[in-house]
């Protein structure tokens, strides 16, 4: 997802919740054999670009340039203010995504999930609540629509460093990680949306000058588009 919610707490457009911690003390992807990594802030993509509308390969090396990518995923998430981010939204067509949730579910609030698989229960069929099941993505900067999901979901896949990663999440963490494991796919959200809610999506990408290669914007350069 994309960006912190602007009303209420429990509602998400995107990337990253605040947390004191940053991604220096975690067992993540933090230092390289030359030393501590240097994190840099990256440009994401926009609607259009390929790299977001294919399938991402599997990471089969686990080595200091992934975990290079992953500490700048997370750099890059802190300055867009967001609650998760999957590495195609950065020009990279790899199975990654970082998340930075606070939850109830007994998962670590801060993590990346390499090569992630994905269980989850029943969809409900029910119009999708405006008010309460909105989202957002910073590769479809400014946009939320509301979106029904699973409550639950299980993810397992493994951290920076190639050892295992197994948690559940509920509720809106549960939103968080299907929303950033379907980048990995090759879909946004707005491609699940129901038909009053996809084609307002397509008038916001049309009007934008979106759904052509090249298109990005930059976390803490460009203005914020969830207006954090």
């Amino acid at each position: 997802m994309c960006s912190r919610p602007r009303r209420r707490p429990h509602r998400i457009s995107g990337a990253a919740f605040f947390f004191f911690h940053r991604f220096a003390h975690l067992p993540l992807a933090r230092d390289t054999a030359e030393g501590p990594l240097k994190m840099t802030v990256l440009p994401i993509t926009i609607w259009g670009e390929p790299v977001l509308h294919r399938r991402a390969s599997e990471v089969e090396v686990f080595d200091d340039e992934l975990r290079t990518l992953i500490a700048d995923m997370f750099e890059t998430n802190d300055a867009a203010n967001g609650v998760g981010l999957a590495a195609p939204q950065i020009g990279v067509g790899k199975r990654i995504f970082v998340y930075k949730y606070a939850n109830d579910d007994g998962a670590p609030p801060t993590g990346v999930l390499v090569n992630p698989v994905l269980t989850l229960s029943k969809v409900s069929g029910a119009v999708p609540d405006p008010d309460e099941e909105e989202e957002g993505c910073l590769s479809f900067p400014g946009g939320q629509y509301p979106l029904k999901r699973a409550e639950w979901a299980r993810v397992e896949g493994f951290d920076g460093f190639g050892q295992p990663v197994r948690f559940e999440a509920t509720g809106w963490f549960a939103r968080v990680i299907q929303h950033e494991y379907d980048h990995l796919d090759g879909k946004l959200y707005v491609n699940r949306l129901i038909d009053r809610y996809a084609r307002k999506a397509m008038r916001q990408a049309k009007k934008s000058g979106w759904g052509v290669p090249g298109l990005t914007w930059m976390p803490g350069v460009d203005p914020d588009p969830f207006g954090h």
